[in-house]
């Protein structure tokens, strides 16, 4: 993972977190996805990471918001076609699930009603942030590093751990990462507790 990509990982992560504190919701894709432009698209392609403003105002318009793997904002208030429906949730989930079964995207959703963060790839749901969690923004940097270290392809073999929160593992308070528990375990026990 270059150090653009975590850059812009961690400006998404803090822009979701502030949305969702607000009681509101949103959604990004990171990469190649489908998308239909509902509104005009005035303000001109930026880099996410070095206007989060800009990026948190754009976030709060109806539809998803779709940045290309360089960081680079394409479109916002875009409608992606739901291939799949993330049941028990609404349409901003349903959207999300079928932009990150597209390899190599990474989608991030912000809920409103739970004010939770949901980070999405392959398909699967990879972390839960509670937003409501005390100085979560403190554990963003460990968040994103942990993902580095285990690697996104390790997480995310159980798609139902919001449903059954006990299928994740907790490494950081407000933080749940979803997968194989043994291998995560494994994993961060080698790479930490040397």
């Amino acid at each position: 993972m270059s150090k653009n990509f975590k850059e812009l990982e961690e400006t998404l992560i803090q822009v979701g977190l502030r949305i969702a504190k607000r009681g509101e919701g949103a959604l990004f894709v990171v990469g190649d996805v489908k998308y239909s432009a509902l509104i005009n698209q005035s303000v001109p392609p930026f880099m996410a990471a070095e206007n989060p403003k800009l990026l948190e105002s754009l976030a709060l318009i109806d539809g998803a918001v779709i940045i290309n793997k360089k960081g680079m904002v394409e479109a916002y208030g875009t409608m992606i076609k739901s291939t799949s429906t993330f049941k028990n949730f609404g349409t901003r989930h349903s959207a999300a699930l079928s932009a990150s079964k597209k390899p190599g995207n990474l989608v991030i959703i912000i809920s409103e009603e739970d004010r939770k963060i949901r980070i999405m790839k392959d398909g699967k749901i990879v972390m839960q942030i509670d937003a409501l969690q005390k100085d979560i923004e403190k554990s963003v940097p460990k968040a994103i590093q942990l993902l580095e270290t285990i690697g996104a392809g390790t997480l995310g073999t159980i798609g139902t751990g919001i449903i059954a929160p006990g299928l994740g593992i907790t490494f950081l308070p407000g933080i749940i990462l979803f997968g194989s528990a043994y291998y995560i375990g494994r994993m961060i026990s080698q790479r930490y507790y040397r």
